[in-house]
């Protein structure tokens, strides 16, 4: 109960900003000249903002079975996103599917039992990966479709459980997350166009991303932590690498997977992963620092 009012005051401090934030956004986007290159890509940013924002902040005001309401819906079409890129057949989809499920629900425990969500579900998790390959008796990728199916119940349905068992820390999270997005782009675009030496890609995994992205991305999660009232060096440090090594390890695997975007839904977006990879990794490391 402790924990869901603070989430509330939290949240009282958040969603001023956070609509302050879309509106003056929003008519800064609209007011764009055609000749302005980037007007687009910035509508496009702007609407998945106003679209998430009321559904990330609305379905954490009902607290952890919100959080894992938002979890299972991020997770089930994340899951489905990831199969389909990497290639997984019908068996490894059921896993993710029904891991997307049980394991944020499975969070809820926590706030009875602390020990219900330990090492014992990381074995389970272990062996169901693998299952559909062994039963299959693939001896050709086999073991590349146990690999593949076990980092997806890591990286997507485990990491979105900090929806649920990071209390009032999420919101503060899911926000800085966000500016910290923006403050990337912010920092990285200019710097881009004008050279120097921030201007350097961070990975060849990602040449759009740059030492300046970076720059900015920690000024906008030490913005976001702090208008939520939660900044501590620890979670903005767990944060700004979840913002940074989040994109890179998403590039990765569709780099290595073949595809330029995870998804086509909605149209012109990218597809969910490409909105979310920054916070499947912020949340465990976030998790680390703070349980």
């Amino acid at each position: 109960m402790s924990a869901y009012i603070a989430n509330e005051d939290v949240l009282a401090r958040v969603v001023p900003v956070v609509a302050g934030v879309l509106v003056v956004g929003g008519v800064a986007v609209a007011a764009l000249p055609a000749r302005v290159g980037t007007r687009r890509e910035l509508r496009r940013r702007w609407c998945a903002w106003a679209l998430a924002a009321p559904l990330f902040l609305g379905a954490l005001c009902m607290g952890p079975f919100g959080g894992a309401l938002l979890a299972v819906v991020l997770g089930l079409v994340a899951v489905a996103e990831y199969a389909r890129m990497v290639r997984l057949g019908r068996g490894e989809r059921v896993v993710l599917g029904c891991a997307a499920v049980l394991v944020p629900m499975l969070g809820i425990l926590t706030y009875a039992t602390p020990r219900a969500f330990d090492l014992r579900l990381v074995a389970l998790l272990l062996v169901a990966g693998a299952l559909p390959a062994l039963l299959s008796g693939d001896t050709a990728r086999g073991g590349e479709r146990a690999a593949r199916t076990v980092f997806g119940l890591l990286w997507i349905p485990v990491a979105l459980t900090g929806l649920v068992v990071l209390d009032e820390t999420v919101v503060a999270l899911g926000v800085a997350v966000a500016f910290g997005d923006i403050g990337a782009w912010c920092g990285g675009t200019p710097q881009a166009r004008t050279g120097g030496g921030l201007a350097r890609p961070l990975s060849p995994l990602s040449p759009d991303k740059t030492w300046a992205g970076v720059f900015g991305a920690g000024i906008g999660v030490a913005a976001g932590l702090e208008v939520a009232g939660a900044f501590t060096v620890t979670l903005w440090a767990a944060v700004l690498a979840g913002c940074v090594f989040g994109d890179l390890l998403e590039s990765m695997i569709k780099r290595e997977a073949g595809g330029k975007e995870a998804g086509s839904r909605p149209p012109g977006f990218g597809g969910l992963l490409d909105r979310i990879d920054s916070l499947l990794v912020a949340l465990p490391l976030a998790m680390v620092v703070t349980l």
